[in-house]
């Protein structure tokens, strides 16, 4: 889904449509606001943001309610409510069936629900605020899926409900957050080339703008941070931590020289996005998360979020390089020493950006320490003399 900052950094542990989790003090890996507790089952593939909208003390338990029995009263109370009869409406109208059981709901101000409908099919509908790049992101991912792309089938496009906006695809549970170890750098980089290789081009697609707030180093604001989604906290206006300000600003000037054209990819490459079956990819999730930038980019902004052993921590330095040597061999050309500076100015954007947020609404500062920017700093060829 868009539209949530991502803060707390971690994975989901457990892996089967059974497996529930309390969140504990690392949290999930999510861009969603914090301190929103609500209920979702951790095989839901989405979880990595969804779940992750609670923050570090969001409590799930199992929730598969009959569709009659489900209320909103269950969800969180900023969540979105949707009435049960103007989706089902919805599902007749977009889906030819009506829903006959909820196997999940989770969500903030969007909502996700998990359905099983009178002909048997189980489907996912994600019900959103309404914007122009929604649909977008729904023509990437078809395009993708037509490609042969592990992603889960879109079974509608972006289609008006209540006020707001909701898609339905299929419902893809299972598999483990991470493949073995040793081959975790190439997997990742290797599903995450395939990817840039079939996408559409940007030109093939509505516009994909505004990128996700993490993803936006061009946003049109005046300061230095953009606005997160769904939050109120002016991240430019929060004092203190200048160091994370020092780090964003140095990455977005290098971020500015050597642009390359655009290609579309996942901005959100956490391991709770995707899917393995040993070291197979599956499945990847959260699709509102595609953008177009230069490749080098978002090549950074994958090797920085992707996990390696341990799905509760985001890349370490050596996880970022191992990566983009990876990529390079999976896309069969090596990134210059421009492309890999870029990368690198990347992953410390968006990593600075949540470090930010982190900081202005009083988490503790998970994203990205002090000494690990000064070192992706230095790769990205921007260290002080």
């Amino acid at each position: 889904m868009t539209g949530n900052p991502k803060t707390p950094i971690g994975a989901p542990r457990a892996l089967s449509v059974e497996s529930f989790l309390l969140f504990g003090e690392k949290g999930t890996p999510t861009r969603i606001h914090p301190m929103v507790m609500f209920i979702f089952p951790l095989s839901w593939p989405g979880s990595a943001r969804y779940a992750g909208s609670a923050g570090r003390a969001g409590l799930l338990e199992e929730h598969t309610a009959r569709w009659f029995v489900c209320q909103d009263a269950e969800m969180p109370p900023r969540a979105r409510a949707v009435d049960p009869g103007v989706l089902a409406h919805w599902c007749r109208e977009h889906l030819a069936s009506s829903p006959t059981e909820e196997i999940f709901r989770s969500g903030h101000l969007s909502v996700v629900i998990g359905l099983r409908l009178a002909d048997g099919r189980e489907v996912v509908v994600k019900v959103r605020p309404d914007a122009p790049r929604v649909a977008a992101c729904v023509e990437v991912q078809r395009h993708l899926f037509h490609a042969g792309y592990p992603c889960p089938e879109p079974l509608t496009g972006a289609a008006p409900l209540g006020g707001d906006v909701a898609t339905a695809e299929g419902y893809v549970p299972g598999g483990a957050v991470l493949p073995s170890a040793d081959r975790a750098p190439a997997a990742f980089a290797e599903a995450f080339a395939r990817l840039i290789r079939l996408a559409p081009g940007p030109a093939e697609v509505s516009s994909l703008a505004p990128a996700p707030s993490w993803a936006d180093w061009k946003h049109a604001g005046d300061g230095l941070w953009p606005r997160p989604e769904d939050s109120e906290v002016d991240l430019d206006a929060a004092a203190g931590a200048e160091w994370i300000d020092d780090a964003g600003r140095r990455a977005r000037d290098r971020l500015r020289i050597g642009e390359s054209a655009a290609v579309i990819g996942h901005c959100d490459w956490l391991a709770g996005n995707l899917r393995w079956s040993e070291d197979a990819l599956l499945v990847v999730h959260d699709w509102d998360s595609v953008t177009a930038d230069s490749e080098d980019v978002l090549a950074g902004f994958a090797a920085a979020l992707y996990s390696t052993v341990d799905a509760n921590e985001l890349a370490t330095v050596e996880d970022t390089q191992r990566f983009l040597v990876a990529y390079g061999l999976a896309r069969g050309r090596d990134l210059s020493a421009d492309e890999r500076e870029r990368a690198w100015a990347a992953g410390v954007w968006t990593r600075a950006c949540d470090a930010k947020f982190q900081h202005a609404t009083g988490l503790p500062v998970t994203s990205l320490s002090e000494s690990d920017a000064r070192e992706r700093l230095r790769r990205a060829g921007t260290a002080r003399p």
